[in-house]
């Protein structure tokens, strides 16, 4: 390779790197409250349709015990997204597990632990 084909793929691996950190969704917060689970999403890159599962494990000591598996489709505009849930939760600690996924494809996966209380 000549010192200008070196540059040029040098300038070129710079931009494929900057690039990846601008293309993906990750999830923030994850609370319960009014009868509403809320996970805060944030979307670096152009608005996409996404889809959201959430897994919910209700805690009991040392056991957990899948409850229910939900999910919806939302269209992700601007860097903050709000998802609002409607889904009852009794008192209690629980796990969540998020996954988004773009055109069939996971984007991204977390497990958040939240305390419903009374």
């Amino acid at each position: 390779m000549t010192g200008r084909s070196c540059l040029l793929f040098g300038f070129l691996l710079v931009l494929l790197l900057a690039a990846a950190g601008c293309t993906t969704l990750s999830v923030g917060n994850v609370s319960y409250g009014a009868g509403n689970l809320t996970v805060k999403i944030t979307n670096n890159r152009d608005p996409v349709d996404t889809g959201i599962q959430v897994r919910i494990y209700k805690l009991n000591e040392f056991e957990q015990h899948e409850l229910l598996t939900t999910g919806t489709t939302v269209t992700l505009t601007g860097t903050d997204n709000t998802v609002t849930i409607p889904l009852r939760l009794d008192p209690g600690r629980y796990k969540i597990y998020v996954y988004l996924t773009t055109n069939g494809q996971r984007e991204t996966a977390v497990i958040r632990d939240i305390t419903v209380k009374l």
